[in-house]
Parts: structure tokens; C-alpha cells; sequence
């Protein structure tokens, strides 16, 4: 978030993140994957509204992963190690190709899918070994070279560190990615010179209608839960988000690898889960621009993005939301450690709405230590930043709008999910600079729809009702803000009656 003015403590001094390379690439000392992005252009992904599904499947919990007794050969692995990590890896590139050999003809006008013509494994801290016509000490990476037609991954340290953090199918989730560059080509879907940003968009989009069919237990290899499953899954995209980069830095970035945030990773994802395979091949430069519009994609020269949280900055917050909406009567905004009692609503620290009185009551240490950020850039950490905390008030202030309009309830699973559609409006509005009574000047910055997702996967809050009661499934919450990133409050109010 940027804020100017008098009295306001400026950008803050949120942490940096380093450059990342080009292609699926992971730094030893910083493991990020490079990934891709996209949205549906002026629409929301899913058209299912019921807020206990997942793209019209039921959101329940159960076993993610490989399945205890798989009977099936995975793809022969070159240069193994004979290891753990390799047959898992190999079983995940022999299921995606399984579901690659019903679903290409489908999507591709009946032509056939032809496998990749190996498959390779290699240590990235050890001196031997060769990837693509290079070395691979140091390439902690996973990758599918169009040279010779291969897939190949680092087992000693990227994959260990994605399954531990993530699970067993975040190594599949990666490798479906990477058979989504094969896919590509064997599509002929782009012509020569296309960038880095269409091709890793469409990969994910790839990988995600590959995750349906496993989540629809079509696969005889592994299973996919639609509501831990898919949250771990997105959680891991959330990680392999592009760096956030500055103005100068996106110059050089757009026209040589430029992936996508981890808003746009996501959308991509959900894109393909929910639309399927032949729907990708719809993402393209001219979708992208159009998708992205005025969103902001890098900070301004000095910017961090980070305002830190005080009283002064909520208040020039709901101050920007007022100019914004103009209600005829605006929310009052308290601050306590614990809100007075309401008698038509629970507190949903540490931001709580109470329709009777009409009033915001801030919890400032618990809403500023939600908005916190590390010092330094750590990938173990969960995403965090301060539009994390400032998304949940602008929740509690659409909460105030909708109890204004009339005619909705505030206490229902479908509240939860109109509400973080419409604060997915007022978050596209706020890309906008606007000035407060108070004399800041606030606007959107880079990174604070990544923040807004990354909390509305940690803790819900963004989509949860007057209560503070969320909806199960990660992905319904990130695809109702995403509706209203992407439209206006009638469509928020049709979609979520």
C-alpha cells in the first residue's frame, strides 16, 4: 500500500526479495519457483456460486498425496538415485501423462499426445550430471527442455524442500507444470518470440486442469482432497510468486522472464481446474493486458509497498473507503483490545462489525502484528504483509455497505463470500490514489493482491461473515475477491444473493 502526506509514516520498510532467473528457476539459498498467471478476462473463473463447493465438486477434507498401494509403473527415471523423492516423481510425470492422453486429443482438435522422450533426475550439489546442455551442480531447479525433449528436476534439494513444506503433491503440482511447456509445443499454441509470461501462464493453467482430474479421483496413482489438499496446493503458489520488483528492475524484467504475482499464479490455476485443458490455450498477450488493466504490477521508484499499521493509518484507511463509497452513513471505527458487547453479531478480531451500532472496532496491536512483514526475505515464511491486515478491515467496512443496502444477510456462508467480493472491488478501486481527510494520499501498490490472497488462505477473514465465520475452501474464497477484482458490486450482489 502507498500513502503519502502530512503525518503519514510513508511506504514503510517491508522486506526485499531477490531477482529471480529465468524459467522454472530456484535459487539454493532462496527457493522460489518462477510460475505463471491469469485470470478470466472480465469474468470470474468459476460460475459456481454455492459456497460449499469447489468449482461444483463437494469441499470436503480427506488423503492428498500417493496412494498407499499403487500398482503402477512410474516413468522410467534417467541418472536416479534409485531414491524416494525420484519415484514419486516419476509417478507423478507417468499420471499426468496419463491424463494428458485423454485430455489432448480432447482439447487439441483429436490430435494425438505424444510423451516426452525422458525423464531425468539429477543432484544439485554434486559436480556431475547434465540438464539441457548444461551442468547441474547448482541448478536447483525442474525444468522441460525443448531441446532434446525432456523433463528433469533437482532431487537433493528442490523437491525434498517443495514436500516438505507442501506435500507430496506440490512435487506433482511442479511437474505438471513442467509437462505443460510440452504440451504447449506439441499444441503449437505459440508462435516464436512469445514471452515468458504467456507460456508460464498457460503451463499453470495446465497444471490446474490436471489437479481437477486428480481431485475427481480419476487417477489410480494419487489422490486430491478439495478442501486441506487444494488449500496446501495453493498455499505452494502463493511461494513460487515472481519477486516484486521495482519499477526500473520491470523494464528489464517484462521483456526477459516475467511470470506473474501470486494473485495471477493462482487465477491460472483455478482457470484450468475449472474450465479445463481447452480453455488455456485462450491466454495469450492481448488476454493478459486486458486482464490486468490499471492493477499495478510494480512499485513505484522508492517504494517498499509496505505502510506499517497504526491508528493514524486505519483511520486515513476507512477515511479513502468513505471518499470511495460515500455512504450516507459511514461506519464509526473504535479502538480495543476486545469490542464492546453487540447484540446482533460475534467479534471477528481483530476487526469486528457491529451492524446495531454501526461500528468498526480495531483490535490495533492484533490488526498491526496480522499486517507484519519479515525483516529479511525468508521463503519458509508465510506470506505476510500489511495489505494482509488492511484487506480485513476494508471487510468489516464492505460488512457496513452491505448492512446499509438492506435485503442480505450478514450471518450465511454466502455473506462470507459477498464479502470478500466486495472487497475485492474496493481493492481495485483503491489502485487509485486517493486523498483522505487526514491528508494521506492512499493507494494500491504491487504485492497487495498477493498479501489480500495469502491472508485469505491463512485465516479466511476476508471472506467470513458478521460473525467472523469463514467458508472451508481456499479456492472459493480466492475466486469471489477475484470476481470482484475483476467487476463491480451489482455483480458481487447478483453472484451472492
Amino acid at each position: 500500500m502507498r500513502s503519502g502526506g502530512a503525518g503519514s509514516s510513508g511506504s514503510g520498510g517491508g522486506a526485499s526479495m531477490p531477482r529471480l532467473g529465468l524459467g522454472f528457476a530456484v535459487g539454493a539459498a532462496a527457493l522460489l519457483l518462477a510460475a505463471c498467471s491469469t485470470t478470466v478476462s472480465g469474468a470470474p473463473v468459476s460460475v459456481f456460486a454455492d459456497p460449499f463447493k469447489v468449482a461444483g465438486m463437494r469441499a470436503v477434507d480427506g488423503p492428498t498425496g500417493l496412494r498407499e498401494d499403487v500398482h503402477r509403473d512410474g516413468r522410467a527415471v534417467s541418472e536416479s538415485d534409485g531414491g524416494e523423492i525420484d519415484e514419486l516423481a516419476g509417478q507423478s510425470v507417468a499420471d499426468v501423462e496419463q491424463f494428458w492422453e485423454g485430455a489432448f486429443p480432447e482439447a487439441f482438435d483429436g490430435r494425438s499426445f505424444q510423451p516426452v522422450d525422458a525423464v531425468i533426475s539429477w543432484d544439485a550439489e554434486d559436480y556431475a550430471g547434465v540438464f539441457c546442455g548444461s551442468d547441474t551442480y547448482g541448478l536447483v531447479n525442474a525444468a522441460f527442455c525443448p531441446i532434446d525433449n525432456t523433463i528433469g528436476w533437482d532431487r537433493a534439494v528442490l523437491l525434498p524442500a517443495l514436500r516438505q513444506v507442501h506435500g507430496d503433491m506440490a512435487i506433482t503440482m511442479v511437474l505438471a507444470h513442467e509437462y505443460g511447456h510440452s504440451v504447449q509445443q506439441q499444441a503449437r499454441l505459440n508462435r516464436r518470440g512469445t514471452s515468458t509470461l504467456v507460456a508460464e501462464q498457460q503451463a499453470d493453467c495446465f497444471s490446474g486442469a490436471y489437479m481437477r482430474w486428480v481431485a475427481e479421483d480419476n487417477s489410480d496413482r494419487f489422490t486430491l482432497s478439495t478442501g486441506d489438499g487444494l488449500n496446501n496446493l495453493l498455499a505452494g503458489m502463493i511461494s513460487f510468486r515472481d519477486p516484486l520488483l521495482s519499477e526500473d528492475d520491470y523494464v528489464y524484467s517484462a521483456d526477459m522472464d516475467e511470470h506473474g504475482s501470486a494473485f495471477e499464479r493462482i487465477s491460472a490455476f483455478q482457470f484450468g481446474f475449472t474450465d479445463g485443458a481447452s480453455a488455456c490455450a485462450a491466454i495469450d498477450a492481448k488476454e493478459i493486458a486486458q486482464r490486468r488493466g490499471e492493477l499495478p504490477v510494480a512499485l513505484q521508484q522508492g517504494e517498499t509497498g509496505e505502510w506499517p499499521v497504526t491508528e493514524q493509518s486505519v483511520r486515513s484507511f476507512v477515511g479513502a473507503l468513505n471518499a470511495k463509497f460515500t455512504p450516507a452513513e459511514p461506519p464509526r471505527l473504535a479502538f480495543a483490545a476486545e469490542p464492546a458487547a453487540c447484540p446482533d453479531a460475534r467479534p471477528s478480531p481483530p476487526a469486528s462489525y457491529c451492524p446495531a451500532t454501526n461500528t468498526i472496532t480495531v483490535d490495533l496491536a492484533g490488526l498491526a502484528q496480522m499486517g507484519s512483514s519479515p525483516a529479511e526475505f525468508d521463503p519458509a515464511a508465510p506470506l505476510s504483509g500489511d495489505n494482509s491486515a488492511y484487506s480485513v478491515l476494508v471487510s468489516r467496512y464492505m460488512m457496513a455497505l452491505q448492512h446499509a443496502h438492506g435485503g442480505v444477510a450478514l450471518d450465511t456462508a454466502e455473506a462470507a463470500l459477498r464479502t470478500a467480493c466486495l472487497t475485492g472491488v474496493a481493492t481495485t478501486m483503491l489502485t487509485q490514489q486517493v486523498r483522505t481527510p487526514e491528508g494521506d494520499t492512499i493507494a494500491l501498490t504491487a504485492g497487495d493482491l498477493d498479501e489480500a490472497v495469502a491472508g485469505l488462505l491463512s485465516n479466511g477473514l476476508v471472506a467470513s461473515d458478521v460473525n467472523g465465520e469463514s467458508v472451508p475452501a481456499g479456492f472459493s474464497r480466492i475466486d469471489a475477491f477475484r470476481t470482484g477484482v475483476l467487476g463491480d458490486q451489482d455483480r458481487c450482489l447478483k453472484r451472492f444473493p
